[in-house]
């Protein structure tokens, strides 16, 4: 008896299974660790103070990556969730996840709130702390703006404002 059409199809691993984007995302994560490292070097923060590299690395990772998955929504193909390989989804895979991921720097958030409480600037660690969150909050949702201006919503997805 022969196979059915539907066990002739190959099947296609899951994209986290597939080492080509799992590089493609390793050396997006390069590119963004020596972009942050970069920046750390030609702006270095003093210790116990206010980490301002840092915290302009996480918030302008949050506009980019707001705008950029907005943008990659807006014209189709690669939108979070997506399951193709198309240049949209290898765009999303290298840039959003490699790099952007890697030039964001949540766990040294973490860590120089950590310093800032053991130098008994408790005032500034949770300044910091809550300035990160919520002022990348809002620029995300700016770059998500931004995005949302650099081209047209693909015919049938609808605008997220109602329009």
């Amino acid at each position: 008896m022969a196979p059915s059409p539907v066990e002739r199809r190959p099947v296609s691993a899951p994209l986290h299974r597939r080492a080509t984007l799992a590089a493609l995302v390793a050396v997006g994560g390069v590119v963004g660790t020596l972009a942050r490292h970069g920046l750390g070097l030609l702006f270095p923060d003093d210790p116990g103070q206010w980490p301002v590299t840092t915290f302009a690395v996480n918030i302008a990772g949050a506009f980019l990556l707001g705008m950029l998955l907005e943008a990659l929504t807006r014209f189709g193909r690669g939108a979070p969730g997506g399951s193709g390989t198309g240049r949209s989804t290898l765009v999303r895979l290298g840039v959003g996840t490699g790099m952007l991921g890697a030039f964001t720097t949540y766990s040294t958030l973490a860590l120089d709130t950590d310093l800032l409480l053991h130098r008994g600037a408790a005032g500034a660690a949770v300044s910091y702390a809550l300035a990160t969150v919520l002022v990348g909050a809002v620029t995300c949702a700016l770059g998500i703006a931004v995005g949302a201006r650099l081209g047209p919503r693909v015919a049938g997805r609808p605008e997220r404002d109602g329009s």
